[in-house]
This record gives C-alpha cells, sequence and structure tokens, in this order.
C-alpha cells in the first residue's frame, strides 16, 4: 500500500473541505488503487494538535512510513498558515508535491492592492518550491508572483473544485423543501481583509442584494455559511434564515440543486460554475479576482472594493444569467488545459512515490508540467 500524507487547511472553513475532496479524485486517478491518506492540519493554530504542518516531528514519520506528501490545496502562501522547519524540510526523504497553492494581495487603505502582512517570506516560499518535484500554482497571479522569485518548475493547475461536476453522483441526496434554494453566501466582513470603508458597506450592500432578489421575484434567499465565525453575522440579520452546513459532500449538494447562489465566496462560486448552477460571484480579494479570471469568468466577476453600488452590478448579472451557459462552454478549452496540467503532475508525482517505495530514492527526473 501507498502512504501520502496531506499537509493541508483543516479548520474552521467548509471551503479547505470541498478542496480536499477535489484532491483526492486526483489521487485516485493518479494511483489507480487504494491508498492511506493522512491529513494534518498545515498549522496548530486552530486546533489542538500533537502535530501539524512540516516541523521535524511530522517529517521524522514520513520519512519513516510515508511515500510522498502532498502540502495544499489552499491559501498557504498568502496566509502563511503552514508552519514548517525548514531545516527538517532539508532532511525530507519522500517526494513532494505542492498542490493548488495560492498568493494573493489584499486591497489596502488607498484601494490598492497590497501583500498581506502575514504572508509566507519569498525565502520560505524558494525553499519549499526547491525541494518540491511538483508545485502548481492556483491562479495566474500566484504563478506569476512564483515565476518573479525564480521558481520555473512552477505550473498552473486552478483549483480542483472546479471539476467537482465528476463527483455529482456521489453526493448525498436532500429533502424536496431543501432543493431549488436562493443562496447568499456571505462571509463576517470581520474576517474579510478589505479598507474599512469597504467593511461597512457589507451589510448594506446585503440588505440591497436581498431586496433586489424579492423584487425580482426570486424571493427572500437564505444566507449560507461557510465558517461558523459567519453565524454571528449572518443570525444579526432579523428576518432571514441561515444555513451552516459543515461537512462538504451536503454543502456541494445545496449548490447543486440552488436556483441561484450570489457569493462573497470563491468555494461556493466555483462548484457552482463546475455544476452549471447560476451563480454571481463578489469578489474582495486577489486571489479571488485572479482565479476568476483563471477560471475564464473574469468579466463576470464583481470586484467589490471597485464598484461603488454593488447590488447594480448583481442586478446587471441577474439581467444576464442566459449568458452563463455559453461563459462556461468558452472556459472548457482552459479548464481541459488546466486539469491537463495537474494530470500529468500527479502522474509524475506518483512515478516518483512508487520509484521511492520500492528503491528509497527520493529524487527522480521531472518535468513540470507546460502551464
Amino acid at each position: 500500500m501507498i502512504t501520502l500524507f496531506n499537509i493541508r487547511p483543516r479548520a474552521l472553513n467548509v471551503g479547505n473541505d470541498i478542496i480536499a475532496l477535489g484532491l483526492r479524485a486526483f489521487v485516485k486517478e493518479a494511483f489507480g488503487d487504494m491508498v492511506n491518506l493522512i491529513s494534518l492540519p498545515a498549522t496548530a493554530k486552530y486546533e489542538a494538535h500533537a502535530k501539524a504542518g512540516l516541523d521535524a516531528a511530522t517529517i521524522y514519520e514520513i520519512n519513516q512510513y510515508g511515500h510522498g506528501v502532498i502540502v495544499g490545496g489552499g491559501n498557504l502562501y498568502e496566509n502563511g498558515e503552514l508552519q514548517f522547519d525548514q531545516n527538517a524540510l532539508a532532511a525530507l526523504d519522500a517526494p513532494l508535491m505542492l498542490f493548488s497553492l495560492s498568493m494573493g494581495r489584499i486591497y489596502g487603505r488607498l484601494d490598492r492592492l497590497v501583500r498581506r502582512t502575514n504572508a509566507m517570506p519569498d525565502d520560505r516560499v524558494r525553499a519549499l518550491n526547491e525541494k518540491a518535484l511538483v508545485s502548481f500554482a492556483r491562479c495566474g497571479a500566484t504563478h506569476d508572483y512564483l515565476k518573479g522569485l525564480g521558481i520555473t518548475k512552477a505550473a498552473l493547475g486552478g483549483c480542483p473544485t472546479l471539476f467537482l461536476d465528476e463527483l455529482a453522483d456521489r453526493l448525498p441526496d436532500i429533502p424536496e423543501p431543501s432543493r431549488g434554494q436562493v443562496l447568499l453566501s456571505i462571509r463576517n466582513p470581520a474576517l474579510m481583509s478589505i479598507p474599512l470603508d469597504a467593511r461597512s458597506r457589507v451589510r448594506e450592500d446585503i440588505c440591497a442584494i436581498v431586496d433586489l432578489l424579492v423584487a425580482r421575484g426570486w424571493g427572500q434567499p437564505r444566507l449560507l455559511c461557510h465558517d461558523y465565525r459567519d453565524i454571528e453575522f449572518a443570525a444579526s440579520f432579523n428576518g432571514l434564515e441561515f444555513i451552516y452546513a459543515d461537512d462538504a459532500a451536503t454543502f456541494l449538494t445545496l449548490l447543486r440543486s440552488a436556483r441561484l447562489n450570489v457569493t462573497y465566496r470563491l468555494h461556493s462560486a466555483l462548484p457552482c460554475f463546475a455544476f452549471g448552477t447560476p451563480c454571481v460571484k463578489i469578489s474582495y480579494d486577489e486571489r479571488a479576482l485572479s482565479l476568476m479570471e483563471t477560471a475564464g469568468y473574469g468579466d463576470w466577476n464583481i470586484d467589490m472594493v471597485k464598484t461603488p453600488h454593488v447590488a447594480a452590478a448583481v442586478a446587471d448579472r441577474l439581467d444576464r444569467l442566459s449568458a452563463l451557459p455559453a461563459i462556461r462552454a468558452a472556459a472548457q478549452p482552459r479548464w481541459a488545459a488546466l486539469r491537463g496540467s495537474m494530470r500529468a503532475g500527479f502522474a509524475d508525482f506518483a512515478a516518483a512515490v512508487h520509484t521511492y517505495r520500492d528503491h528509497g530514492e527520493g529524487s527522480v527526473p521531472f518535468h513540470a508540467p507546460r502551464s
């Protein structure tokens, strides 16, 4: 049996588990058999966990009985929440894959994109990539950043949630009353890294979007929470119901069966695009802006910080919902290229893992997939 370690974001946000579902599909395809996939948190910050990240103890265990390690997916470059011991990393024997990682900037108070204060330092990003056999950037902005650091092996892979329609037949059923809902996927503005004036407008914008949906005949939406920290904000809207689904399968079923999803959250938008669910995306940082562009939906996206009247922009997208199937169809060649790049990278990673298992050789030739 092959034993792989997956070091990934584990806490708070159901989006992390949705990414993990997409990752498992690529692992299954690449290895063609059952593998032991040991999932550990990228940081111990959110839970009392004895082992996390690529620290000395984790790397020791990987070298003892692991055959490979995958870091990601998630925004671990940009939020600095991958704890790792750079000295211990040099001792890692098993092949390393960096999967669907992002480095995105945020809007500063002058409405210009600036580096996050907690971003992973450039030298540590280089160290990870120098050690990795395979490195996938999640979006074009991250790919450009890595190339700017002189990292030539990094390839553009996108996000595995773009391909979740391939798992649709494995999703659970939900009761009839919960099907065909109109959803408004929110984020607590206290958790948004945006200028203070933009943060103060979020509640007003959400109320205006609710009024718009009701006036257009969609009915009153339900607020969809990705993170339990969203619930306090959602509960503060009198007369609006909220939904909190903390398991990925139920969450995806809600999105797949929805009539419409207006969303501030990236990982309810991408599954909707995969399933063909009508969706309007509102973005507030480079991570979302760039990935929407990478996925072929850049012109459909709404930049919340740069848009004076967000509800009016949502109204415009509602007027043009019939254009979504054509946008999705036009994006398919791009999605196919992203999927092909990741498949090639996983095939090379699997070959390296098998070589390491059979011969104890951690360093094998690798040809980075062309972006």
